[in-house]
Order: C-alpha cells, then sequence, then structure tokens
C-alpha cells in the first residue's frame, strides 16, 4: 500500500515535466497572431480602431474598456472560438490552433492592461 501511494505521488509530481512547453501561452506568439488576424479591427493598441473597424456595423471590442478587462479568460476565448451572433467577430476555431487562440488571449490581456 505504501509503495503504491509512493508510485502515485512520484507520477503526479512528474507530470509538470511531461507538459509540453507549447501548451503555456506565449505573449510574443501572441502578439505575431493578434497583428496577423486581429489588428486590422481591433488596431495595433487594441482600441478598436483598426483600419476595417470604420466599416463596420458593429464597432470591434476595445480591450481597454472596462467591460472587456472584466471578461473572464473564458468568455475571451469563447469569442475568440465561436465568434459573437449578427457582429463581424467571426469564429477563429479550425482557423487558429488551440495553442495559438491561447496565445493571442495572452496577448489581449497584455494589451488590456497597457493603459491601466
Amino acid at each position: 500500500m505504501l509503495l503504491r501511494l509512493r508510485l502515485m505521488m512520484t507520477a503526479f509530481l512528474a507530470l509538470p515535466a511531461l507538459v509540453p512547453a507549447q501548451e503555456y501561452p506565449d505573449v510574443s506568439r501572441g502578439k505575431a497572431v493578434y497583428e496577423r488576424h486581429c489588428q486590422t479591427c481591433h488596431g495595433a493598441g487594441g482600441w478598436g480602431d483598426g483600419p476595417a473597424a470604420a466599416n463596420l456595423k458593429v464597432a470591434p471590442a476595445d480591450f481597454h474598456r472596462f467591460r472587456s478587462f472584466l471578461k473572464s479568460d473564458e468568455e475571451l476565448l469563447r469569442t475568440i472560438e465561436h465568434g459573437v451572433v449578427f457582429s463581424p467577430m467571426h469564429a477563429w476555431r479550425g482557423q487558429l490552433t488551440d495553442g495559438e487562440m491561447l496565445d493571442v488571449l495572452a496577448y489581449i490581456r497584455l494589451l488590456s492592461q497597457q493603459a491601466r
């Protein structure tokens, strides 16, 4: 019984070493994804003032607004994955990998905190 418990604890403690580094969000990779796919609407600084924003019927999110700041990571990730109904924000599921979506979320969080 004691040996079994030790083996389980050893396996549990080794888990972080088994997780590939790619699974952790990377802000620099997120910046590259943001510049490639998001900046046109949301703008370089995340203010919702990108070059395409003026032509949209529904304004892009301004990540510096308190409403955006209050959203949980899960809410923002769901928006990135599935888009927003009746808005120009379309779903990125299938176009971005899970890792890229987490990376861009980390970069959006950085942008939202820069003005505070």
